[in-house]
């Protein structure tokens, strides 16, 4: 049930099943709990793994096994996203018949030729901002993706509760970007702004490295309609040498229990007040409440 006075809250933490929860995924898992029982809202839990590649088998109850182990219990049954094609395929749909999706034949070789070409620098290891090749056609080029065709002026601004005002030009970081794989595989993009509109999602609590993604998720939104959530990035956990904890490192997985709930709650710069989980979550949320109230 609502709290009182507010608009229904929804919230969700969204891993990966690509292994076992780390410090870092607790942290992101413990943020959006608290703010989703702080605002006397609804929590949810939804598995990633539409990258069947990387995912694991056993990953996904494993991942459910440690939240219940720290107290961290979903008010609905998750959602796998391996289940949810239909509705992928539906959203592209209705970007298709408002050309607002186009099919793209370039490979990340053309790309980059294709950005070389237009005197365009970049990193290794950058995400290549799309040129534009396919817009007006696949030039005898065999189809590969599905892209985005962004709107003429496509400057997003948004607002962070913990970062605060934030504003990108998604058109020059990053340009039409793919909606479906050249392996036919969804893009993360579309499956997290579909699903968090199918689920009603009013708030999106979860870790900063993903505050770069928010950009296009909302211009995703408003081409189809979807609602925006508000939006609350949390810091990093990081080890020793301050790279991000992250499953691809082999961060080490998460010994789920009151211990590790005291290190999330340091990490979120909240006082570990009380013995059990159940005594540590009572207290984190009455903190959290006062530290992060929820904005109209």
């Amino acid at each position: 049930m609502a709290a009182s006075g507010r608009a229904r809250y929804v919230g969700r933490f969204a891993p990966s099943p690509t292994g076992p929860l780390h410090a870092g995924s607790l942290v992101a898992a413990l943020g959006s709990w608290l703010d989703a029982r702080a605002c006397g809202g609804t929590w949810l839990v939804r598995i990633e793994d539409i990258d069947r590649q990387r995912c694991r088998d056993s990953a996904a109850a494993t991942i459910m096994h440690q939240l219940a182990a720290c107290g961290l219990h979903p008010d609905s049954p998750p959602w796998m996203q391996s289940h949810r094609a239909q509705a992928y395929e539906q959203a592209l749909g209705v970007l298709r018949a408002s050309a607002r999706a186009y099919c793209c034949g370039c490979s990340r070789r053309a790309i980059e030729h294709a950005l070389r070409a237009q005197g365009r620098a970049h990193e290794p290891g950058e995400e290549l901002p799309y040129p534009g090749t396919c817009r007006d056609g696949l030039r005898g080029a065999a189809p590969r993706a599905w892209r985005l065709r962004l709107p003429d002026d496509a400057t997003v601004q948004w607002f962070d509760r913990r970062i605060g005002a934030q504003c990108e030009d998604v058109a020059r970081r990053i340009g039409d970007f793919v909606l479906r794989r050249a392996d036919a595989a969804w893009a993360y993009q579309l499956a997290v702004v579909v699903d968090d509109a199918a689920s009603g999602v009013t708030d999106v609590v979860r870790g900063e490295d993903l505050a770069a993604s928010t950009a296009r998720q909302i211009v995703l939104q408003r081409a189809l309609g979807a609602p925006t959530p508000r939006y609350l990035h949390l810091p990093l956990v990081r080890d020793a040498q301050g790279r991000k904890l992250s499953k691809s490192d082999a961060a080490a997985a998460l010994q789920p229990g009151a211990a590790a709930l005291r290190s999330a709650l340091a990490n979120l710069g909240l006082r570990a007040q009380g013995a059990s989980c159940g005594e540590l979550l009572a207290s984190a949320v009455a903190q959290w409440r006062e530290a992060w109230p929820r904005q109209p």
